[in-house]
């Protein structure tokens, strides 16, 4: 199994904690046994007896958090800007419209970040005045302008104090995530690019191994919008079609209209046809209408403007928070959209159809564990994207 992370700037380890934690709480839940010793940095292996059968398992997080680092190494002033660049790009183009008539919860969630930095802002700018006021009227005349100088030192103060305390607020992060995504819009970035074409040949050696039964990639989040790319590369190429072992992608609460919907995007609008077609392959997409954070319920390829005839992937199917949480879990989190968007690699109490763990550690391959799985009744599939150009 190889996992492609989201817009996450933390080390693979952390990944490797949920597997391990999760996967007990799940084996638990479901009584199967599950266990796994770490390989590295960034792998671990899984020993597990699900469903009457010995399974090993070996798990690849393919790292690109040192592109999410770089990105998110901004100071204030430069994370402004940005939040001005990507509101323009999103605005202008009329992307920001057509995904709220997709899915609100995301643009909602893409919103915060901005009003929350303008709030930070505009009572920054108040202090700088309240200060200065106050000053000049106790010290008038010249020595009033230390007031000024006052001010702006506490206006800054707030400010930073905002930026401190982000990994708790989350508004500088989400904007890094959104300006990261809009930022040549639609296109990806040459670094991204080139960690891309390192990701397809580390999963091409995992094809020519003969001990291997099935290769699952898994991308959640913005990891779903690169494992497409990342397999229709190895499928244009050819390398998909020599593996000797079945071949998954799993996709989870994914945020692919976020990218596919603007304009230069037509790099990512033909991956995902391509790989729409393909029967080298099996491509499940999994989302929950819980997770404010995804397009939930919503057919990537459909909605991107880019479906072909005859499209055969991805079969949509739902999470069911409400239900698989158990009530006590859903009451305490159905507000917690950023802890539920993680929730597809977690525990599910009441786990049906989609558990994370007999998935990647279980002994059917991903194609057979969902043959003949009808797309939920309420997947949305309207072209709704105002671009639909693909590179050729």
């Amino acid at each position: 199994m190889f996992y492609i992370p989201g817009f996450d700037p933390y080390p693979p380890r952390r990944y490797r904690e949920f597997y391990r934690k999760e996967g007990a709480d799940q084996a638990r839940y479901s009584g199967y046994r599950i266990d796994l010793r770490g390989v590295g940095s960034s792998a671990w292996e899984v020993e597990a007896r699900i469903e009457g059968h010995d399974v090993s398992a070996r798990v690849d997080v393919l790292v690109w958090s040192d592109i999410v680092n770089s990105s998110m190494d901004q100071g204030i002033g430069a994370t402004y800007v940005q939040l001005l660049k990507t509101a323009w790009i999103y605005i202008s183009t009329g992307t920001l419209w057509r995904l709220m008539q997709l899915r609100r919860g995301p643009v909602i969630a893409a919103l915060y970040p901005v009003g929350f930095l303008l709030l930070q802002l505009v009572l920054a700018v108040l202090l700088v005045f309240a200060i200065w006021t106050v000053v000049e009227f106790v010290l008038p005349g010249p020595l009033g302008m230390i007031g000024a100088v006052l001010g702006s030192m506490a206006g800054y103060g707030l400010l930073r104090a905002g930026r401190r305390l982000d990994n708790r607020i989350l508004a500088y992060y989400l904007m890094h995530d959104y300006a990261f995504s809009a930022g040549l819009r639609g296109a990806y970035q040459p670094e991204l690019e080139e960690r891309l074409s390192e990701f397809a040949d580390r999963i091409a050696e995992a094809f020519a191994d003969p001990t291997v039964d099935e290769v699952l990639v898994v991308g959640h989040s913005s990891g779903a919008y690169l494992g497409v790319s990342v397999l229709a590369d190895l499928l244009r190429d050819g390398r998909l079609a020599d593996s000797q072992a079945a071949v998954g992608f799993l996709s989870l609460g994914h945020v692919v209209p976020m990218v596919s919907f603007l304009p230069d995007a037509s790099r990512l609008r033909r991956d995902l046809h391509d790989l729409s077609l393909t029967e080298q392959l099996a491509w499940i997409d999994v989302t929950a209408l819980g997770d404010g954070c995804a397009f939930a319920m919503c057919d990537p390829v459909g909605v991107s403007g880019v479906a072909p005839e005859g499209q055969r992937w991805p079969i949509v199917i739902s999470a069911a928070f409400s239900r698989t949480l158990g009530p006590e879990q859903w009451k305490r989190l159905r507000r917690s959209w950023f802890r539920l968007h993680f929730q597809y690699i977690f525990a599910l109490p009441n786990a049906e159809d989609y558990d994370y763990f007999r998935v990647t550690a279980g002994p059917m391959t991903l194609g057979a564990r969902f043959d003949g799985r009808a797309p939920s009744p309420s997947t949305k599939r309207e072209a709704l994207s105002k671009y639909r150009s693909m590179t050729p």
